[in-house]
This record gives C-alpha cells, sequence and structure tokens, in this order.
C-alpha cells in the first residue's frame, strides 16, 4: 500500500514537470490543475495537511484562470503585410526554426503571395498567413503560423472561419497546402482539411 502511494505522488511530480514544458498557457494550466489535484490527494494519503492544503490551493488557482480562459472573447485584428514589411520578415526569421518544424520557408514567400497578413490576438502578434493562387479558384497556403503562446487553433480558426469572405470574394474556393510533420497533419485535421496526394505529395485540400 504504501509503494501504491509513492508511486501516485510520482505520477503528479511528472505531471506537474510536463505541465511547465506547454507553449500553451492554457494547456499549461490543464495539466498543472491535474498534476495539483492528484498531489492534494497524494497529500491526504499520507497524512501531510501542507502538501494537502497547497495542492489543492494551486488547483483552485487553476479553475480559477481557466474559467477566465473560456470566458474571455480574444480580441483579433488582421494586419495587411507589404512584400517587403521588415516587422514580419523579421517575426518569420526570430520563429524560423519552430516555423520549420511544421512548414518549409520557401524563398521569395511574400513576394510570390496574394494574401499575407499579421494577425493579432489582443494586440499581440499571434500569426502569420501567407497564400498564393494555385489554379484560379485554388489558393495553395505557402506559410500558416501562430506563435508559441498562441498555439491552441484559435488562431488558425479565426483565418479559415472568419475572414472566409476576403478568400471567396477574390474569387477562390479552396485552400491546398502540403504537410511535412505529424503535428502539422493535426492541425489542418482540426481545421477542416482532408487529406489526399497530389504528384506523391502529402497534400491537405479544405473547401472555402
Amino acid at each position: 500500500m504504501e509503494n501504491y502511494i509513492e508511486w501516485i505522488g510520482y505520477l503528479a511530480s511528472f505531471i506537474i514537470l510536463v505541465s511547465l514544458l506547454m507553449r500553451s498557457i492554457k494547456r499549461l494550466r490543464i495539466i498543472n490543475m491535474i498534476g495539483a489535484g492528484i498531489f492534494a490527494f497524494y497529500g491526504y494519503q499520507i497524512g501531510s495537511a501542507p502538501v494537502m492544503i497547497m495542492n489543492l490551493g494551486i488547483f483552485l488557482i487553476n479553475v480559477y484562470y481557466l474559467k477566465q480562459i473560456y470566458a474571455s472573447s480574444d480580441y483579433f485584428k488582421i494586419l495587411p503585410v507589404y512584400e517587403n514589411e521588415e516587422y514580419v520578415r523579421a517575426l518569420i526569421d526570430f520563429y524560423r526554426t519552430d516555423i520549420e518544424r511544421f512548414m518549409e520557408i520557401k524563398d521569395g514567400l511574400l513576394q510570390d503571395s496574394q494574401f499575407r497578413f499579421l494577425v493579432l490576438r489582443n494586440m499581440n502578434p499571434a500569426g502569420i498567413f501567407v497564400a498564393r493562387p494555385y489554379d484560379e479558384e485554388t489558393l495553395e497556403i505557402t506559410l500558416d503560423y501562430a506563435t508559441p503562446q498562441f498555439q491552441d487553433f484559435k488562431t488558425g480558426a479565426h483565418i479559415y472561419d472568419r475572414q472566409r469572405n476576403l478568400f471567396q470574394e477574390a474569387g477562390y474556393k479552396k485552400f491546398i497546402v502540403e504537410s511535412k510533420s505529424e503535428s502539422h497533419r493535426n492541425y489542418l485535421n482540426k481545421m477542416g482539411f482532408k487529406e489526399t496526394t497530389i504528384n506523391n505529395k502529402n497534400t491537405f485540400i479544405k473547401n472555402i
């Protein structure tokens, strides 16, 4: 029995450690809350009031802030980007390593595009979106990136759901994008893309 309780403590410690690796504040708080809850139970089992009370406090603090996160309405703003926009180029260079985990940064990225904009979320730079014509009815997405603290699907949903009129008014009916990683494919599935194969490449398509 004592060995079982000890493993509960190890599990709680591991979950709290994992929570600190999360980039998304929401994920961090959810996982941290779970870990704190287990740690509070562990404190109760070993008869340690300080451990139980402290972790119950952490659990409740996480609950409080998660309620605020889910209740709050984010403010989004789309800003057009010019071909030689130095700020956006600097953002791309700063996040290059993270971007390339999901997508290849192609030469002439901004110059070859028709749509390019910066997504602000609560007035913070939350994402960069770049797309170019693939054919008369299809846009090829060459960059769709959310900065680490905003990688919770809301930024992508704002582009694909709330900005669709922008693309429809330009005569486009579909998006197409290549995928090079499992995490990117998971994101595309979440955004409503359907997987297919074109020219032996992993490709995803979504109706606008």
